[in-house]
């Protein structure tokens, strides 16, 4: 009875074992009642279920997209607001309107458009142009301190927001592993004791039953892999 566990899907892995360990427990073969190596393999399939059943990532990707939209709006609000004053060339500093509005065209008027990650790379270069002493005097003459620290505040709540997702998906992603070499190791002992205990008496019966669930998850493996090809 061999079988590559690696290969196996998350499901896959968790129908084999979930198959296996009903059948321990159906009371048939009591040759592995109480065996030690069954609450193993129980244990490290529980610990495995809990985590494959949850999302494959950490669901905080709506806070992230909500943090994204408001830094948008902010942005685009003061962008709105220096293009049309600009275009008013008898109002007093329109020219500085000018000035800045040519800082956001040198980074991109595009920014709302673009991935998560370019536009934080654009947008820190961006408040850091407007940040220098002469752009931030600009800045009050035309009392935008209030929409440019709001445009500034709701980016950095972005990136706050973004770096928690990432934190958490790892962390998701590495208890998955975890919990996943754990099983492997596990069902593979269990299977190596029957395939050597085969041939003895009362043994026989659980290894014919357990091989027709391997050869089962095996099939699944090579249907999976044949559906990715079409």
């Amino acid at each position: 009875m061999k079988i590559s566990l690696v290969r196996l899907s998350t499901k896959d892995l968790a129908t084999l074992a979930q198959r296996i360990i009903s059948n321990i427990q159906s009371g048939k073969y009591p040759v592995i009642t109480n065996h030690p190596l069954t609450a193993t393999l129980q244990t490290s399939y529980t610990e495995y279920d809990k985590v494959y059943t949850k999302q494959i990532y950490s669901g905080k990707g709506k806070d992230v997209a909500t943090a994204d939209h408001e830094r948008d709006v902010a942005y685009n609000n003061m962008k709105a607001f220096l293009n049309g004053y600009r275009k008013i060339s008898s109002v007093a500093n329109y020219q500085i309107a000018e000035d800045l509005y040519g800082i956001f065209k040198r980074f991109g008027l595009d920014l709302d458009r673009l991935s998560y990650s370019k536009q934080t790379a654009q947008m820190k270069k961006l408040i850091e142009t407007l940040e220098m002493p002469e752009n931030m005097q600009k800045i009050s003459l035309l009392s935008l301190n209030v929409a440019f620290m709001d445009m500034k505040t709701k980016h950095e709540y972005f990136e706050a927001q973004f770096a928690d997702q990432a934190e958490a998906n790892a962390d998701l992603r590495q208890m998955t592993s975890a919990s996943r070499r754990d099983l492997e190791k596990n069902l593979k002992s269990y299977i190596n004791l029957l395939t050597v205990m085969k041939d003895i008496p009362g043994w026989e019966l659980l290894y014919s039953d357990t091989n027709e669930f391997v050869k089962a998850a095996k099939n699944s493996d090579i249907k999976t892999k044949e559906e990715k090809k079409s």
